[in-house]
Formats: structure tokens, sequence, C-alpha cells
């Protein structure tokens, strides 16, 4: 998944929103990536460590790998300039405290209010986005994210429960998705001058520490007796999902990208209705097709 594209093609995501349509492989890409990651919360329920000590592994774990991608793709570490090194330290600092804010959220609420409220990027990186770019939305983007935004409601309607034991729990995942913008920020900036792979990997190296540090703190268990549901947190979230997002970051306007994020508590609340009766109703499924609606717009208006 190497990519060296010219900077001038994947400055597009931090910039204006493409006037053409995303490229197929990025638009498949974010896709898919959205549905590795909403396998996260379940694993994170499974792990029999803290909440921000499996936010921990998840990182740990994946580094190896991630590395040897970065360095298999020719990347040698050369040639960064100071500032990008800045860029990449935030971005880190940033998904440290979006996973230990949503890792501690996701076992305080159900999983779809977790997906959901964790991925409040879906709006705040698209209005960053045109911001960034000092263009208003065109009619299209307009009624995609109108059309997200009603399917989020639906979605978010129809798990929320006014039970005050929830309300921890969506306030942390509320924050972790403001902090997931940030990191989507500094990662597009990283992403017009170096490719996925050596960028996530360095930005992954930059989350561990202060994981590591948070989960001592708040005194939780760290080593597990079985490994595999920390290891499938590894590699769904972290090697699948986050390389083929920051892949499709470097390609996707911010609005795309912002947008495929509902596809996380489509999936996430399925996977609670199968493993833990968190059931689905008819507002669930409109609002499933609404946000496939408004990506199949976002995908013509970019």
């Amino acid at each position: 998944m190497a990519d060296h594209s010219a900077p001038a093609a994947s400055a597009a995501v931090a910039t204006a929103p493409q006037a053409a349509a995303p490229p197929a492989t990025a638009f498949v890409a974010v896709v898919l990536a959205n549905i590795a990651l909403a396998f996260g919360p379940w694993f994170v329920r499974l792990a029999e460590t803290g909440p921000v000590a499996s936010a921990f592994w998840r990182i740990t774990l994946a580094a190896p790998l991630v590395m040897g991608f970065a360095l298999a793709s020719g990347w040698r570490g050369k040639g960064l300039a100071g500032g990008l090194w800045l860029v990449l330290a935030l971005s880190g600092v940033a998904f440290a405290a979006d996973l230990a804010s949503w890792h501690l959220g996701i076992v305080r609420t159900t999983l779809a209010n977790a997906t959901l409220f964790g991925n409040s990027a879906t709006l705040i990186f698209p209005i960053y986005g045109f911001i960034a770019a000092r263009m208003a939305p065109t009619r299209l983007q307009a009624l995609a994210l109108l059309l997200a935004a009603l399917g989020g409601a639906l979605l978010m309607g129809r798990s929320y429960s006014l039970d005050p034991r929830h309300l921890g729990g969506d306030l942390l995942c509320l924050l972790a998705g403001v902090l997931y913008a940030c990191y989507f920020i500094f990662m597009a900036r990283a992403r017009t001058v170096m490719a996925p792979w050596p960028a996530l990997a360095l930005s992954t190296l930059a989350s561990v520490a202060p994981l590591l540090l948070f989960a001592l703190a708040l005194g939780e268990r760290i080593l597990p007796d079985h490994w595999g549901p920390l290891i499938g947190l590894a590699l769904a979230s972290q090697v699948f999902g986050q390389g083929l997002m920051i892949y499709a970051l470097g390609k996707l306007s911010p609005l795309v990208v912002g947008i495929a994020l509902l596809i996380q508590p489509i999936v996430a609340a399925t996977v609670g209705w199968i493993v833990y009766d968190e059931r689905l109703a008819l507002p669930d499924f409109a609002g499933a097709a609404l946000v496939a609606a408004a990506l199949v717009l976002v995908r013509r208006a970019g």
C-alpha cells in the first residue's frame, strides 16, 4: 500500500473538497477501513486488561508490523523536516488521547453509542475541510452531509438510552470523536508529503508512551491471561483499519472521509445485536439507508 503520489495530489485532503469523483481504490479502502475499525469496541470488551491498557496493546502489538510495512515500502526515515516531526508527534498524542477516552467510554455505554459518538469527526472533519479551503459546500455535498446527519440522528436516537449510567460513557466517546478529528487533521498534513505506512508508523510510535503512562496512572490491569482479543484489536483496528484509513486520507476529501465514518456505528450496532442482543429496529435500518445514500452522493460529489 505504498503511496508515492505527488504532494499536490494528496494536499487536496487538507484543503479543497475535490471536484472530481474520488479514486475507486481509495473509496473502497475507506469503506473497508471503517468496517474493520467497527470491530474495535467488541475486542475492547473482550480484553482482560483495563480499557486504556487495551489501547496501549493495540498500538504496541501493531507497531512492529506497521514499521515493517513502512520499511518494506522503501522508507528509511531520512529527509523529514522538523515541522513534520512535530506534526507526527502531535498526531500520535492526539490519537493516544482519542483511544484512551474512547476505550474508557466503550465499557460505559452500548457498542452503537460508543461508535457513533466516537466518530463525531463525521461532521467536524468535513467542516475543517471547507474552512481550510475557504469554500462553501456544493448543493450535492450539502445534501450528502444532510443525509448523513439525518442518518446519524436516527442511529443515535434509536440506540441512545437516557439511562444516566450511559451518560459518562457517551461524553467520553464524544470527546474521543473531537480528538479523532484532530488526529485526522494532523495526519492529513503529514500525508501531503509522506506515504501512508511511514506516516502511520511514526504516529503509532508516538502513541505508545502516553497510553502506557495513562493506563498505569489509572491503576489498570496491564497484562492479560489471554492475548487473543488484544491481537485481534491490533490487527483489525490498527494494522488493517488505520492502515487503509491513512491511505484513503491522502486521496479523499475530508467530506468523503467524514461521511464514511458513519459506516462504523452501522457495523458496530450489528455486532452488538448479534453478540450482546442490543437489538436494532426500523429507525436503525432507516438511518443506515440514509448513510448509504449519502455515501453514494459523496462518491459523485467528492
